[in-house]
This record gives C-alpha cells, sequence and structure tokens, in this order.
C-alpha cells in the first residue's frame, strides 16, 4: 500500500470513530429536564385543562396533528404530536404560543412559534 493511501484511510477511520462518539454521547444524554406547569403562563395551565377534558377548544384548528417537520422534537411518526394554542392576552389571533401533546403522554411548550419546546411536567 502506499503511503497517500494509509493517510487517507487512517483520516476515515478517524472521522468514523468521531462520529461514532459524537451519536453515543448524543443518545445517552438526559434529555432536558421537564419544566413544572405552574412555571409557564397559566394560560397554559387552562389549555392543558381543556385538553384533559377534550375541549371545547377556542381554536378550530386546536388538536390537529404537529408535523415536527424541522424535528426540533424527538422524531416519531406523522400524527403522533397534537398541537393546542396557549392563548396569549391581548393578541389578536392565536398568537406563538402552543402546547404540543404526544401519543406516549409528552408534553412540550413552546413561546416562540415552534422554534424550541421545552418539556413540561403537567403534575407540577
Amino acid at each position: 500500500m502506499n503511503l497517500r493511501f494509509k493517510i487517507a484511510a487512517a483520516g476515515v477511520a478517524v472521522a468514523v470513530v468521531g462520529i461514532l462518539i459524537w451519536l453515543v454521547v448524543t443518545a445517552t444524554r438526559d434529555p432536558a429536564p421537564a419544566v413544572p406547569m405552574s412555571e409557564l403562563p397559566p394560560q397554559a395551565a387552562q389549555t392543558w385543562q381543556l385538553i384533559r377534558q377534550g375541549g371545547p377548544f377556542p381554536y378550530p384548528q386546536d388538536g390537529q396533528p404537529f408535523p415536527n417537520r424541522d424535528g426540533v422534537l424527538p422524531g416519531k411518526p406523522d400524527g403522533y404530536y397534537r398541537e393546542y394554542a396557549v392563548p396569549t392576552p391581548d393578541e389578536p389571533d392565536r398568537g406563538n404560543r402552543r402546547l404540543v401533546t404526544g401519543e406516549g403522554g409528552e408534553l412540550y411548550y413552546t413561546a416562540d412559534a415552534f422554534r424550541s419546546f421545552l418539556p413540561v411536567d403537567p403534575d407540577r
């Protein structure tokens, strides 16, 4: 084998090991701690109560599937997540705040139109 091939093979091996280490660290990282519902705006708790009782909801879009196109939430099949508007005082429309539920009981809050999410503990 020539020297260039050996150097290239070593470089590829180092890159593969680096990627594997990153994957293991990412997969085993503790998820963000859940924020207590009591720390969210009071309208979030009101929306959560409506979700638990099955409505009625103030907006016709409430309960529609949340597609998670940007992959901000853990990857799940289409239709796994549902979104619900959290009313914002003095906002003429639905605003940017949402609760998103998962079929497995997950609950997330966003105040920035789905750019970021906080896991929520509804019992605290």
